[in-house]
Parts: structure tokens; C-alpha cells; sequence
């Protein structure tokens, strides 16, 4: 695209900076600290989503986002990923983009990445979903993208009327139907938002859901308080103890969140905070728990005899097992 239709299509494409406000969206508001800081990260993923629409270029991303500060700036790429992803749709260009992005600027932000090609899967048609080789593992944070953007965005049916999807044509084979699981994780991602970061409010709403999918909801809301933050170590203590049960997934959540951003290399005081509250430790241990147990090559095209459950599941179920067996996700 010449630079006038590249400025045009982010013009046409970026959401407005209004559709991020907690009074917009209906969202809880617990303080203005809080609301500052949900806020900031919409407007930050709609910066990153903005300049690739106009850019077109994954190359050029850093000079553009590596100056937004360390605590957001994960959020700009993940909004890049979706741009890119949304462009590459709307000209017909086979995920050219995209692939580009992964394999470069986007590599050390690689969840998020994959989660923002996630969102752009809920605001184009089906036929126009992204395609590409994607990574057998982390392939499931698309529908945790999808997931999470519905219920930012719809929250009344996906959050307070508990909507759920039926089978969608993901752009990989999921005959057991596990996306469900991914988007209930992007869902709970989604209720820490929603509930303007306060523990009470989200775990109110996590235990407004079918008892089934509360682990899942759980695991992404630890993804969410360790990530975003927003949270002091008092109320993290709080929603650890609301959990209850579930909080070896709140522990699974917040370590995925932990390695995310040692990946790319964006650490953070709130990290920390979160980690030693719901893991038991610091977020380089959880990271490397995390790394540690990740599935090898070999387990990525099935389980063993009859457990026929996608890898990305049995590495959640072993990061959150051994959180429980440490005792810090039991106490």
C-alpha cells in the first residue's frame, strides 16, 4: 500500500480511543489507579495495532514501539499482530504479514503475538481467518485472542449471559473440540478488565460460570493479574483465597504470564508482586517451570494411550501439578 492509502486504512481500521474506556465498556471501577492502568493498555494495543495498519511493515515496528514503556509495551505488540493480521485479510495477501512479523520483530513477544492474531479472528468473516504455519503448541492462544475479544467487546452475552460457542473452523484440527477450553482461558483473561483488577469483582464473576469452566477462567485471570497487574500483594493474597480449588491454575496462569514477558524481555515490579503471591516464587523460577515442562517435539502430536489431550493442555496440567506439589499453589 502507497504511505496516503496506508494512512487512510489506519484511519478506516483502528477503533477508537474511546471504545478502551471502563465507562464505554461498562467495566468495574475500582480506584482511579486502576482505571489508569487498564485504560493505558487499551490505548497502547490500539498503538501497536495502529502502526502496522500504516506501516505494513514488521520491520519497522521497533523504532515505533520499543520507546512505549516496559509495563505496556507487550500490549502494542499484541496489537501489531493483529493489525498486521487484519491487513494481510483485507488485501488478500495470505498472512504475508504475518508470518513476517513472527518469525521477526514479533518473535520475542510471541504469545501476545499469537494472541492478537487471536482478536483478529473475531472481527473478520470466517473465510478471511488468518492462515499460516502456525506452531503446533501455541496455535491455542488464537481462540484465547477470540476469546478475550468477545468478552471485552460483548461482554453482556460472554460474560454475564455465559455464552459459549459452538464448534468454529479454526485454522487447525481440533477434534476434541479444546478451543472451547482456550477461549473460556481468553475469557477469564478478559474478566480481570472487566472487573476493573479487583479480586472480589472477578471472582464473583468467575464463580457466576458453569463450575467446569471455572479452572479455565481462573487460568486466565492469573494470566491477566501477573501481566497487567493492577492488583497489590493484600488483594492478590484475597483472590488466591477466593480461588480456592482452583488455584493451582491461578499459579498455572500467572507463570505463563511470568515467561511471556522474560521472553521479551520486558520485567516488571507488578511481575513479581503477582508471582511470589500465586506461584511462590519469583518470575524467573516460574518462567523457567514453565520453559522447564514445555512439550518437546515428539509430544506435540498426541498423548499417550488414552490420553488424547492437545499438548498445550497436558503442559498447563504439569505447570499447574507442580505449582500444587511446591505447596504455593495449595496454601
Amino acid at each position: 500500500m502507497t504511505a496516503i492509502l496506508r494512512r487512510l486504512a489506519r484511519r478506516v481500521l483502528t477503533p477508537g480511543e474511546s471504545e478502551t474506556s471502563l465507562a464505554k465498556r461498562g467495566f468495574h471501577v475500582k480506584d482511579a489507579d486502576s482505571r489508569q492502568v487498564l485504560e493505558t493498555i487499551g490505548r497502547t494495543f490500539l498503538a501497536g495495532y495502529a502502526q502496522a495498519v500504516e506501516t505494513g511493515t514488521p520491520d519497522a515496528l521497533p523504532t515505533r514501539l520499543d520507546s512505549i514503556p516496559v509495563r505496556y509495551r507487550g500490549f502494542a505488540y499484541e496489537g501489531a499482530a493483529m493489525g498486521f493480521a487484519m491487513a494481510d485479510a483485507l488485501t488478500f495477501a495470505k498472512s504475508r504479514r504475518v508470518r513476517a512479523y513472527l518469525a521477526g520483530a514479533g518473535d520475542p513477544h510471541v504469545y501476545m503475538s499469537y494472541i492478537g492474531v487471536g482478536w483478529a479472528t473475531a472481527r473478520l468473516p470466517r473465510f478471511l481467518w488468518p492462515r499460516f504455519p502456525l506452531d503446533p503448541l501455541l496455535q491455542w492462544f488464537l481462540p484465547e485472542g477470540y476469546g478475550f475479544h468477545q468478552a471485552y467487546f460483548h461482554t453482556g452475552e460472554y460474560v454475564h449471559g455465559h455464552h459459549r460457542d459452538g464448534p468454529l473452523p479454526w485454522p487447525f484440527d481440533d477434534p476434541h473440540r479444546y478451543a472451547e477450553h482456550a477461549i473460556d482461558q481468553g475469557i477469564g483473561r478478559a474478566l480481570w478488565f472487566v472487573g476493573g483488577t479487583d479480586p472480589q469483582v472477578v471472582a464473583d464473576l468467575v464463580e457466576g460460570f458453569a463450575p467446569d469452566r471455572r479452572a479455565d477462567l481462573y487460568s486466565g485471570a492469573g494470566l491477566a493479574a501477573t501481566y497487567a497487574g493492577g492488583a497489590d500483594e493484600d488483594e492478590l493474597r484475597l483472590f488466591r483465597k477466593r480461588a480456592g480449588e482452583h488455584h493451582r491454575w491461578l499459579a498455572q496462569g500467572s507463570a505463563f504470564a511470568a515467561e511471556a514477558r522474560r521472553r521479551a524481555g520486558l520485567a516488571t515490579p507488578h511481575t513479581a508482586v503477582a508471582t511470589g503471591v500465586l506461584c511462590g516464587t519469583s518470575p524467573d523460577e516460574a518462567a523457567r517451570i514453565c520453559t522447564g515442562l514445555r512439550p518437546g517435539p515428539e509430544a506435540l502430536t498426541g498423548g499417550d494411550g488414552h490420553d488424547r489431550r492437545p499438548a498445550f493442555e497436558r503442559w498447563r496440567q504439569d505447570v499447574a501439578d507442580e505449582f500444587a506439589s511446591l505447596g504455593g499453589a495449595s496454601q
